[in-house]
């Protein structure tokens, strides 16, 4: 379904890769596999993924929290508005 990279600084990258699976994955309530990163210097400092049994979750500065899925679209919105909230901080 996607699989993207984007350069978004001279040491930054973001990654976004989505694709349907025929089930959700455990613990997840729909059919979207996803890992999406925000990877600077070589270390990821934001990622958004449903990993099987842990479900949907991010993670920010080394804290992992639940993430609640209301949709593809919201997804990418939520994702890249953390990743323009990095980028002012920065």
């Amino acid at each position: 379904m996607m699989d993207e990279r984007h350069v978004i600084a001279e040491d930054a990258f973001v990654e976004i890769v989505v694709w349907q699976v025929p089930q959700p994955v455990r613990r997840s309530t729909h059919r979207l596999k996803y890992r999406l990163a925000l990877v600077v210097a070589g270390e990821c400092i934001l990622r958004y993924d449903n990993e099987a049994g842990k479900g949907d979750h991010r993670h920010f500065g080394g804290v992992e929290t639940r993430y609640a899925f209301n949709g593809y679209e919201q997804l990418l919105t939520e994702f890249w508005a953390d990743v323009e909230e990095w980028r002012r901080r920065r």
